[in-house]
C-alpha cells in the first residue's frame, strides 16, 4: 500500500480534478506491474496492467509471471518477470487464441501470434504486442520451440 501511495503522489499537480491514484499489481508476494495516473485526461493507473498470470510447465520446466501492460504512449507490451525455462535454438514467444494451453495441438489448432524470438531463457524481458491483437481472444502466452513444435510452458492470462 505504501508503494501505491508513493506512486500516486507522482501525479500531484497534474491530475486535478481527478484524485491521485497509484496501483501495484502483485502475483503472490511479487510485484509484476505498477503505475499511476500521471495527467488529467491521460490513462489511469489501473489500465497499465491489463492481464496477468503465472506460468505452468508443459514439456520443460517454465516458471515466472507474464503481464500485458498498456504504456502511456498507447503501446502494449508483454512483460515476463522472474522468468526461467530451458534454453534452445529457435524458441519463440506466442500469444495463443485459447484460455490455456497444456499441449502442442492446442497451439496449432487454436491459432497464435508470434511476438518474437525468446530473448533469453532466464530473467525479465519485454515483447511488443501489436495493436491489432484482440486480447479477449488471445488469452495465453506460450513458450514454443518452433523447430520441433514443442510447448515449453504457458500462462493463461486474466484481468489484473
Amino acid at each position: 500500500m505504501r508503494r501505491a501511495l508513493s506512486l500516486a503522489w507522482r501525479g500531484w499537480g497534474r491530475v486535478a480534478p481527478n484524485p491521485l491514484v497509484g496501483a501495484v499489481v502483485l502475483q503472490g508476494d511479487e510485484v509484476v506491474a505498477e503505475g499511476f495516473h500521471g495527467e488529467f485526461g491521460g490513462p489511469h493507473a489501473e489500465v497499465h496492467a491489463l492481464l496477468t498470470g503465472t506460468f505452468h510447465s508443459n514439456a520443460h520446466e517454465t516458471i515466472g509471471a507474464a503481464t500485458i501492460l498498456s504504456l502511456s504512449d498507447g503501446r502494449r507490451i508483454l512483460r515476463l518477470t522472474n522468468f526461467s525455462t530451458s534454453n534452445g535454438p529457435d524458441v519463440r514467444v506466442y500469444l495463443v487464441a485459447a484460455p490455456d494451453v497444456n499441449d502442442e495441438a492446442t497451439v496449432e489448432d487454436a491459432g497464435f501470434i508470434e511476438l518474437g524470438v525468446m530473448k533469453g531463457n532466464k530473467g525479465d524481458q519485454n515483447y511488443d504486442v501489436p495493436a491489432a491483437v484482440d486480447l479477449a481472444q488471445y488469452r495465453t502466452v506460450t513458450i514454443w520451440w518452433k523447430r520441433f513444435s514443442v510447448n515449453f510452458g504457458s500462462v493463461p492470462l486474466a484481468a489484473s
